[in-house]
């Protein structure tokens, strides 16, 4: 076991999940819906899953500004400490950074995971296993450590790690990364089984990654440093408010992962999904006969499958002839749209703020 007394966790909740439009909006994005159906938001979901090895004071979130009171609303466990508000969306690598410096200035042994609020993990006691054996291995090395998912398909949807020989028992030295590859590509990884899909979940003490950012991304590292005795009181908020948006726009993997020669995954199989689009939601949920998935307690089909279905619990919709389409009913928009072409939900958002501003956004 590790250090539960050097354990932290760090949740990334200030993304908008601007794919899983209606239902995701700018003001309440998807990590605060409950988008199962099961009473409980995703961020609610992945907070409670780290509570199984790490205690409540060491789990904080990183979001936007704007979303302080919502995560307050979700988490009142939580303290005003535990809450990192960026004024700006600079991507995670000054997120990290700044998680990292909060951190190390909490306790030097600071033994840390980063993790989205909005993935679903059904087998939880697999992923809590890989978590504590990367916890373990960071603990002891100068190391960067990624829990990898073995691909179940070649997707191009996903980022791809390319490992090599192992370090110890399970855990591999990652050779490369790879951005989001074409459909030959992806089967090229798949099939090679040397390529992991990249989940964006990262494990690393927060002396070692402020060395890799130090290293690899040296002006990210520069600007909050100057804030170091800010750290942790009344005059933190101020410092990141001031300098946080000056940093670098540029995502973890591209400032310090891509570079760093200390970089290691742990294959994996948990049950995940990113929950990135509406059709990885359909794959998620349980379904009809007719391969539809109904979030609602009155919902009548007739002829309609393969359909993902969101509405109103109080309402009554009646579904006729209808095959691999996205419904999401959210009172003030309703989206009917085939569940092939959902890459384009994203497009169609920025015609609706051109034509209807951004109410509906």
């Amino acid at each position: 076991m590790t250090n539960p007394t050097n354990t932290y966790v760090a949740i990334m909740a200030g993304g908008i999940g601007s794919r899983f439009w209606p239902a995701s909006r700018t003001a309440r994005p998807k990590q605060f819906l409950d988008i199962m159906g099961i009473g409980k938001s995703l961020l609610r979901l992945t907070y409670e899953r780290f509570l199984k090895f790490c205690p409540a004071k060491n789990i904080f979130i990183v979001t936007n500004g704007i979303y302080k009171t919502i995560v307050k609303e979700h988490l009142p466990e939580l303290t005003d400490n535990q809450i990192l508000c960026e004024p700006s969306r600079n991507n995670t690598g000054p997120c990290v950074a700044y998680t990292a410096f909060k951190l190390q200035s909490l306790n030097p042994e600071a033994n840390f995971v980063v993790a989205p609020s909005d993935h679903i993990i059904l087998k939880e006691d697999i992923f809590l296993e890989k978590i504590q054996l990367a916890l373990r291995f960071t603990e002891k090395n100068d190391a960067l450590c990624t829990l990898g998912i073995s691909p179940s398909r070649p997707d191009t949807g996903y980022g791809y790690i390319n490992f090599g020989e192992e370090k110890e028992p399970g855990i591999h030295r990652v050779l490369e990364f790879k951005e989001k590859p074409d459909a030959a590509t992806a089967k090229l990884y798949f099939d090679s089984r040397k390529y992991l899909w990249n989940a964006g979940i990262f494990i690393w003490k927060a002396k070692n990654v402020l060395e890799a950012f130090r290293q690899n991304e040296p002006e990210i590292h520069c600007i909050l440093a100057s804030g170091i005795d800010c750290y942790n009181t009344p005059q933190e908020q101020t410092f990141i408010d001031e300098n946080y948006p000056k940093t670098p726009k540029i995502s973890v993997d591209h400032a310090i992962l891509e570079r760093a020669k200390n970089v290691f995954t742990i294959p994996s199989d948990f049950g995940w999904s990113d929950l990135g689009t509406w059709a990885s939601l359909h794959a998620e949920l349980p379904k009809d006969a007719q391969n539809n998935a109904i979030i609602g307690r009155q919902v009548f089909t007739s002829g309609t499958s393969n359909c993902l279905v969101r509405v109103p619990k109080e309402k009554l919709v009646i579904l006729k002839g209808l095959d691999d389409y996205i419904v999401v009913d959210e009172e003030d928009v309703l989206l009917i749209f085939p569940k092939s072409k959902e890459q384009e939900i994203k497009e169609i958002t920025t015609q609706i703020e051109a034509n209807f501003g951004k109410k509906f956004l």
